[in-house]
């Protein structure tokens, strides 16, 4: 009889402990979220268009509360890019390495297939903008006033005519191999570590012209000191209204910069998610939005596999623009 009991006890337990759980919430399972410091590496020096836009990026960021850890800016411009690319490489299966792209982005691969670099094995997170390229001068050069004066003097002056660019075979370079092949001209060009180095550059007079992005010539041009002359884009720029583009003007060149978040090669995909979804929020915050229209940057949101899509385009497009530069066979 008591063993009847205890079993009867025991039934009448497991039954109540069901009806328990059973009445208890499912509680889901966390999403993920960085554990520690993300390293934000910057595939440029300090002062240009890329880093400058990195900074403000964090602090969007850190100033709206939207992650749980901090954000370390991190420039690595060596090899015009090389240094980034072969870092953020190692760094397979990090799921706190996440790097800002230029075009170097496709050159540098193509250019130094030694890396072993592919950038198809990189995590798409968010193209974040498309940077623009303007003709500039020093505002001293009262002879040029449009590009008929600039392949004027360019041409007079040959080989000793500096223009200052950002990284070697870069897109700074691409844009002067153009400008040298449309205007019969013969400019040096000249590389420099960063957009911002370039700037000055021109600023001081060290320099004859360069292709600066506006975010990297925007405060000389504000204080009179340099002056645009033309833009490589669709459409005139509204900052820019007196600079023509280069189609208007016969050339039917048009060239932007992709400025995109990139994460490591094997990032989980909850990692994936979770900083396509941060900077989706910083893309429609107030400040990017402000950004973007005062620095004349271009270009929809673009994630996942359509950011793959646009970089392997993008990378068969700068392949031929290399071959025509003699640069790769």
């Amino acid at each position: 009889m008591l063993k009847t009991q205890r079993t009867l006890i025991k039934m009448a337990l497991a039954v109540g402990a069901s009806a328990i759980m059973a009445a208890m919430p499912v509680v889901s399972q966390a999403a993920w979220e960085p554990q520690k410091p993300v390293e934000f590496v910057v595939m440029a020096g300090k002062g240009g268009g890329a880093d400058k836009a990195v900074r403000l990026l964090q602090s969007i960021i850190a100033s709206e509360n939207m992650a749980p850890v901090p954000f370390t800016p991190v420039n690595k411009p060596g090899g015009s890019g090389a240094e980034a690319l072969v870092h953020l490489k190692g760094k397979k299966g990090d799921n706190h390495t996440i790097m800002f792209t230029l075009n170097s982005f496709y050159t540098t691969p193509l250019r130094q297939p030694a890396l072993g670099v592919d950038i198809a094995t990189f995590t798409p997170i968010a193209r974040m903008a498309e940077d623009t390229f303007l003709l500039w001068v020093h505002s001293d050069r009262k002879d040029i006033n449009n590009i008929a004066d600039f392949a004027k003097a360019a041409k007079a002056k040959g080989n000793k005519w500096i223009m200052a660019g950002t990284g070697k075979n870069s897109e700074d370079n691409l844009l002067t191999d153009f400008l040298n092949t449309a205007y019969d001209l013969d400019m040096k060009y000249v590389p420099y570590k960063g957009g911002g180095k370039v700037a000055k550059e021109l600023a001081g007079k060290n320099a004859d012209s360069t292709v600066n992005n506006p975010s990297e010539q925007l405060g000389f041009f504000e204080a009179g000191t340099t002056k645009a002359l033309a833009s490589f884009t669709d459409d005139r720029l509204p900052l820019f209204p007196n600079a023509p583009t280069f189609k208007e003007l016969g050339k039917d060149y048009v060239y932007y910069m992709q400025r995109t978040v990139v994460g490591a090669p094997g990032m989980s995909k909850d990692a994936s998610d979770y900083y396509q979804g941060l900077f989706k929020k910083v893309f429609n915050s107030p400040k990017w939005q402000q950004y973007r229209t005062k620095k004349s940057l271009q270009g929809s949101l673009l994630q996942g596999d359509a950011l793959m899509s646009y970089w392997k385009k993008e990378r068969d497009i700068h392949e031929i623009m290399l071959k025509n530069m003699g640069v790769i066979k």
